[in-house]
């Protein structure tokens, strides 16, 4: 009974040195605009020891015995993390940038830039499993993590798709992916990944500026040749058209000609039909005059039409007997009537 009264007073005396000293030992601790504290307490006979689970805010300050308490904080702002081999301007002051070989077999170093920030609700479990502080969060797992996944990826390419600004891009796209997999775990969020500068072997670093220059020594003929090429085809073309021109003129003539030889043959085709007409109504006309002229009537007619033809004639009398021996079929009647002077008798009549 006595032990345990004295157990109790040992409890007590040290609640009252507890209180004492968190009444008067109590010490401000503080944080930035962008920074979240976490409290560790390392004894207390009310609360269980270790890293608390709460967040102290931004921009705020706490008071609590330093003794019995630990105290973190980590800066939760975007932090760029570069790796470069320009000396004293990286996260090492040395040469930083990330060495590998290209798919195809040749060493490259390039410069990485990786942009990063803490999740603030992450920051106990940071401070118990991971690190005490941002310089030992990036250095323990931020930079080795970020180092094999860049390495890794940009391995991939090729040596010359270095030079095609889209494949780096697209590289860089999957790498803030994969950090953030792995980083998250760890309260970390990766925002970008930036390749920046990128060297070759010396050796091969000449054989590409080389290939480059004949590169585009090639492509200027090619452009030469196309605008040859392009010139002739426009020429081609202004010929062509020409052609067509030429063509098209040629054609329109021999339709004007073919048109009027068309009509002047339809004419003509109308004047020789009219003239069928004409002679065939004639034909008609003379062989009903021949058939009028068969008839009886048609001798008085041919009489009276041989009257009128003699009307105004001279006519003379020749002399001829059956005795005389003159026959008409076989007489020459010209030479007849210069025989008796007849045609003299008729000038002078004339």
């Amino acid at each position: 009974m006595k032990n345990k009264i004295k157990m109790i007073k040992f409890t007590l005396s040290l609640l009252l040195v507890y209180i004492a000293v968190s009444v008067s030992g109590c010490m401000p601790h503080s944080t930035q605009s962008t920074e979240v504290g976490v409290r560790t307490i390392k004894w207390s006979p009310f609360v269980k020891k270790g890293v608390m689970q709460k967040i102290y805010a931004p921009g705020t300050t706490f008071f609590f015995p330093p003794l019995i308490n630990d105290w973190h904080t980590f800066d939760t702002k975007l932090r760029n993390m570069e790796m470069t081999i320009k000396k004293g301007q990286g996260a090492h002051y040395g040469p930083d940038d990330v060495l590998f070989k290209t798919i195809d077999g040749n060493d490259i170093s390039l410069d990485v830039i990786i942009a990063y920030r803490i999740i603030p609700d992450k920051a106990p479990y940071i401070l118990e499993y991971v690190a005490k502080d941002n310089l030992e969060l990036e250095e323990k797992v931020v930079r080795p993590i970020s180092r094999n996944i860049t390495r890794d990826l940009f391995g991939e390419l090729k040596t010359e798709d270095f030079y095609v600004a889209n494949k780096r891009t697209e590289k860089a796209d999957k790498a803030i992916a994969l950090l953030n997999e792995q980083l998250s775990a760890y309260g970390v969020i990766v925002e970008s990944v930036l390749s920046k500068d990128y060297r070759f072997n010396p050796a091969y670093q000449k054989a590409i500026e080389e290939k480059k220059v004949a590169d585009q020594m090639a492509e200027r003929f090619k452009s030469e040749v196309n605008a040859t090429v392009e010139e002739y085809k426009q020429k081609l073309q202004q010929s062509q058209g020409e052609v067509n021109q030429m063509v098209a003129a040629a054609d329109g003539e021999f339709a004007k000609e073919k048109i009027e030889a068309d009509a002047y043959y339809e004419q003509e085709s109308r004047i020789a039909k009219a003239i069928e007409i004409e002679g065939i109504a004639e034909a008609k006309g003379i062989e009903k005059t021949v058939e009028a002229l068969n008839n009886s009537g048609g001798i008085t007619m041919v009489k009276l039409k041989m009257a009128e033809a003699l009307i105004g004639k001279p006519i003379y009398l020749l002399p001829f007997s059956e005795t005389s021996g003159m026959d008409l079929k076989t007489t020459n009647v010209n030479d007849l009537l210069r025989t008796y002077g007849v045609q003299k008798a008729a000038q002078k009549q004339n």
